[in-house]
This record gives C-alpha cells, sequence and structure tokens, in this order.
C-alpha cells in the first residue's frame, strides 16, 4: 500500500508543476504582450483594472509595469493577507513618525539687532535686522532675497543664502 500512496502523491506533484508551468508560460506571454502593447490599450488596461484613469503624465513604462503586475496578480495570485496587513502596518507607523518628527517649517523670527554675516567671494556682507526690515549698505530691504540677489546678481533665496 505504501507504494501506491507514493505513486499518487507523485502524480500529484506532477500535475501540479505542470500547472504551474502553464499558468507561468500564460502569465510570461502575458506580460511580453505588455510590452508591446500600444499606449493606448495599455490606458485602457489600467482604467479596466484601477476603474480610473492612470495619473496625468505616467510613463510607458510605469503602465507596461503595472499591466504586467495585474496579469501576474490574475495568473499566480497577489499578495498573502499576511503581507498586506504587515505594509498597512509598516505605512501606517511611517506615517506617523513622520507627523511626529516633522520639523516645523515656519523659520525662526530674527530678533531686531540681529546681524547676518555672509562671505561672498572673499568679502563679507552685514546685514541688520530691525522690527519691520533689513539694511544692508544703508539700504532698507523687505527680504533677504532682495539683498541676496544685490550681492550675487543672481536669485537666491535669502534665508538659505544666509544659512539660515
Amino acid at each position: 500500500m505504501p507504494i501506491k500512496n507514493n505513486t499518487q502523491s507523485q502524480h500529484a506533484i506532477e500535475n501540479q508543476a505542470k500547472d504551474l508551468d502553464r499558468c507561468l508560460n500564460s502569465t510570461f506571454s502575458s506580460t511580453s504582450k505588455t510590452t508591446n502593447a500600444p499606449r493606448k490599450e495599455l490606458i485602457d488596461y489600467w482604467i479596466k483594472t484601477h476603474g480610473k484613469p492612470p495619473p496625468k503624465g505616467i510613463s510607458r513604462r510605469l503602465l507596461e509595469y503595472a499591466a504586467a503586475y495585474s496579469v501576474q496578480v490574475k495568473n499566480l495570485g497577489g499578495l498573502r493577507p499576511e503581507t498586506k496587513r504587515k505594509l498597512q502596518r509598516l505605512a501606517i507607523s511611517r506615517h506617523h513618525k513622520k507627523i511626529q518628527s516633522e520639523p516645523s517649517k515656519q523659520r525662526p523670527r530674527l530678533a531686531p539687532g540681529t546681524r547676518l554675516v555672509r562671505e561672498w567671494h572673499g568679502r563679507a556682507y552685514t546685514v541688520e535686522v530691525t522690527d519691520e526690515a533689513f539694511i544692508f549698505e544703508s539700504t532698507h530691504y523687505t527680504s533677504l532675497s532682495q539683498i541676496a540677489l544685490t550681492i550675487t546678481g543672481a536669485r537666491w533665496s535669502g534665508p538659505r543664502f544666509f544659512g539660515l
């Protein structure tokens, strides 16, 4: 009896392997078709798969990858539920860490009387901060970017130019 069961399991394994080969061959032939498909077909496939048009400006290459992935999911199955849950938890935890660790976008307010010094092409430039403006070479400016333009002749972010 054990020999018969062993033979049956051998046949079952061989049949599974043949099924997998057929599925893989089907998948590979289907995915190779995506690289030859016209862009219009790829966009139509995206709409069919995702239920909405692709983002504007999406590259042909990304459309091909998306179509190939969809074919693989259809033929071989998608991610296991366990993997999906792990990815979801990871995305949520990273999102929360980003929100918590994100530095304030507002620049610190410069106190009146502060002097900013920047060396540019071997010369030191000094700017004095007042309540409502910046004073550079006896001229009042409303922004550091205007002063950076005066010094360099090119448009700069003033705070970046002065290292703030």
